[in-house]
């Protein structure tokens, strides 16, 4: 699955060296708004565009169109490389469509964030686990964009660096940093921002043959806060539980737990589901990691606890390693 699906759809080694910020510093105010800017500006604004997405020495290119009215937003997303694939929005309705294996899967949005709409609305404690600071102006895509950084405040998070068209709020291009070191990024190679959206380029290419194809529905049921019978015990400091839920995986012939966290901006996801009397374990420790995603594998009382997040390995296996069962009351 490419980088874009992947996180659009939020399925899918060293320790990372640790990045220290002072504690008692404080973003200012003006830096603050800024991100309520950046949060905004997906959600106010029509644009058409192609970005190229890059970790080391994979790239991929798609492109996309996205328009609000009164009904929301609506958004069409193609990827151009490899193996051809389309994610359609509505709101927070996804549906993917992979021509090759002639499959549409069907997801609510709810963690995941996707270039360039990165940031939650609203937006809580981010100033709790970053350190936010205005950069100086620099060009991309023909815009001339303000640099913003968020600096982590521990090691339990990945930095990040973001240029900003000004007028608008909208990111034309984001690093994902550890220390100096980009990790992945996403940049607009071309962008227009504002201007009529005709709806018929927001239906899919797909929509007439996937009458024929498999549908997946990735449903998920919320669930009662300490109601799955599992909890995180030992989460980094920042980090709190969002959600818990009952997740349809593909794949998967039953529902698998799943337990939501998040910094305010970084997001981690932890599955567990039982093992499966038909296959072998999986062998316990972490599986290749794609870009900034690291996934994290561990068994626990004979359940597999998958462990998913754009966060340093050593924060993914924290959190996977924390992991327990208690009795649900």
């Amino acid at each position: 699955m490419t980088r874009v699906a992947l996180a659009a759809l939020l399925l899918a080694s060293s320790i990372i060296p640790p990045v220290f910020a002072q504690h008692f510093s404080s973003s200012s105010t003006e830096v603050l708004n800024w991100l309520q800017k950046i949060a905004a500006a997906p959600r106010n604004y029509n644009y058409t565009g192609t970005f190229v997405y890059s970790s080391g020495n994979h790239i991929e290119t798609s492109r996309i169109i996205h328009m609000v009215d009164d009904a929301g937003e609506h958004e069409k997303t193609e990827v151009l490389d490899g193996a051809p694939r389309e994610i359609i929005r509505n709101n927070d309705e996804m549906r993917c469509y992979l021509p090759e294996s002639k499959t549409v899967v069907t997801e609510k949005r709810w963690l995941q964030t996707v270039f360039p709409a990165l940031l939650p609305q609203p937006l809580t404690n981010l100033d709790d686990s970053y350190i936010v600071k205005k950069g100086g102006q620099e060009r991309v895509s023909g815009y001339a964009c303000q640099v913003i950084e968020l600096v982590p405040r521990d090691d339990k998070r990945y930095g990040h660096k973001w240029w900003v068209d000004p007028h608008t709020g909208l990111l034309l291009k984001a690093a994902v940093m550890d220390k100096d070191r980009v990790v992945e990024q996403f940049v607009f190679t071309q962008l227009k921002i504002g201007g009529e959206i005709d709806k018929e380029l927001l239906k899919s290419d797909y929509s007439a043959k996937a009458a024929d194809w498999r549908t997946t529905n990735l449903v998920s049921s919320t669930i009662g806060s300490g109601k799955l019978g599992w909890k995180v015990q030992d989460a980094p400091q920042g980090f709190k539980k969002i959600i818990e839920m009952k997740r349809n995986l593909s794949a998967k012939s039953l529902p698998v737990s799943h337990i939501a966290l998040s910094d305010g901006l970084a997001a981690v996801s932890v599955f567990i589901e039982p093992l499966s009397k038909h296959s072998f374990p999986p062998i316990d420790g972490f599986s290749p990691s794609q870009g900034a995603i690291n996934i994290y594998i561990r068994t626990v009382a004979d359940n597999v606890v998958t462990t998913v997040g754009e966060v340093p390995p050593a924060t993914v296996m924290q959190i996977g390693n924390s992991v327990i069962s208690h009795k649900v009351k």
